[in-house]
């Protein structure tokens, strides 16, 4: 499901839009198959086993809040209180595929002196940001250099 208005990811690992332009933009890479259905996490093999021929650039897509929960104990280096969401995107006219889900932390609402994050609800329309840091990188037992720390948080749209 090549969606035109999309970023692809080229093989290089950067973003290059429609008009063949780069940017250094993180891409939230969703896995795309042979028999046209999308699944993030990617996997080499789709749920009907078909070839992975692409791939997905989710931030080109809304999403809608499936269901939330704020946790109070968290592991070492992530936020405490923690909202997480699992959230549906919304893939476009014509796809038939499985629903495209994913879970992730609720983005900080910079309006909030306490600094908390955005309030949601089932059904909200949410998108995709980059985040640095998902959590910090010196707590817990992994190396820091061991592995990336930044990924995707969600925000409410507007």
């Amino acid at each position: 499901m090549n969606d035109t208005n999309a970023d692809e990811t080229n093989e290089g690992g950067t973003n290059a839009d429609t008009n063949g332009e780069t940017s250094d933009e993180p891409t939230f890479e969703a896995a795309e198959y042979a028999d046209g259905t999308v699944t993030y996490p990617p996997h080499p093999v789709g749920p009907n086993g078909a070839e992975r021929t692409g791939t997905v650039d989710l931030r080109a897509h809304e999403a809608r809040v499936v269901t939330w929960t704020t946790s109070t104990a968290t592991p070492p280096g992530v936020r405490e209180p923690n909202t997480l969401a699992i959230v549906e995107f919304e893939m476009g006219e014509g796809y038939d595929g499985p629903p495209v889900r994913a879970l992730g932390q609720v983005a900080v609402d910079p309006d909030d002196p306490d600094g908390g994050t955005f309030d949601v609800a089932i059904g909200d329309r949410v998108e995709p940001v980059h985040a640095d840091e998902l959590r910090e990188p010196g707590a817990g037992i992994r190396e820091p250099a061991s592995q990336s720390w930044d990924g995707f948080r969600f925000r409410p749209v507007e």
